[in-house]
């Protein structure tokens, strides 16, 4: 995992608006949930991901989802979790890159500074859930459960890279 990501890296909404990073996080840290849509790992984790970012969505923190593809695939890849949150598409994968990750699916935390706070990659809950306390202790909010019944047994994931 990079210690920091460059804050000109930019992302890209399903509306196809584009911005630095660092201009996504004028206001907010980023709590993203980054998944490749062409694995089945990252569609175990979906259910489990937006239960997440829903229960830090009061925080401040920008919580979002990344998908390493374009917005036609995002679209029919995540469904109607396009109307719930933020998302962004990375399909040439530079912000993967940036973040320094290796396995996917993953969940990070990017300081406004561009620093990565916490990250998780592939699904271990405990890892995932020290990552959402990390939100939670700089936002002064509340961690979510992590695991609950309902989400996957852990599994390692895919390489980030494709």
């Amino acid at each position: 995992m990079a210690g920091t990501v460059a804050l000109d890296t930019t992302l890209s909404t399903l509306g196809g608006e584009s911005r630095p990073l660092e201009e996504w996080m004028t206001t907010f840290h980023l709590a993203s949930v980054v998944l490749d849509p062409f694995t089945n790992e990252s569609s175990w984790v979906l259910k489990t991901a937006a239960r997440i970012l829903e229960a830090l969505r009061g925080a401040d923190v920008r919580v979002n989802l990344v998908v390493t593809c374009t917005t036609d695939e995002a679209k029919q890849f995540l469904g109607p979790l396009t109307e719930q949150f933020l998302v962004f598409c990375d399909p040439d994968r530079r912000f993967v890159r940036g973040l320094g990750l290796k396995t996917l699916p993953a969940f990070v935390f990017v300081r406004g500074d561009g620093s990565v706070h916490a990250s998780a990659e592939g699904w271990n809950p405990t890892e995932w859930r020290a990552v959402a306390e990390s939100i939670a202790e700089t936002t002064s909010w509340i961690a979510p459960a992590i695991p609950v019944a309902a989400d996957p047994s852990p599994f390692h994931g895919t390489p980030a890279l494709g």
